[in-house]
């Protein structure tokens, strides 16, 4: 995947337009990346990728770029 298609898809996961979403963009700045958020991100990870974080990961999501880090870390992002 691209980095823009990983953007339209976490933007798709916090249900949040696709100009919002950016590497540097914060947890904070996303109403969507709530516990919720976080659990549908976590459901999409390992239903789309085959990827289970550890609570460290998750606890470590502040923003968009340490989810492309994750994608990154398992041959996801080119």
């Amino acid at each position: 995947m691209t980095e823009n298609e990983v953007l339209a898809w976490i933007a798709d996961i916090f249900e949040e337009p696709i100009e919002n979403i950016k590497p540097e963009t914060s947890s904070e700045e996303v109403p969507g990346w709530d516990s919720l958020g976080v659990l549908n991100l976590i459901a999409a990870l390992d239903e789309g990728f085959n990827i289970q974080l550890t609570d460290e990961k998750i606890q470590g999501l502040k923003k968009v770029e340490d989810i492309l880090a994750i994608l990154r870390q398992h041959g996801i992002l080119s």
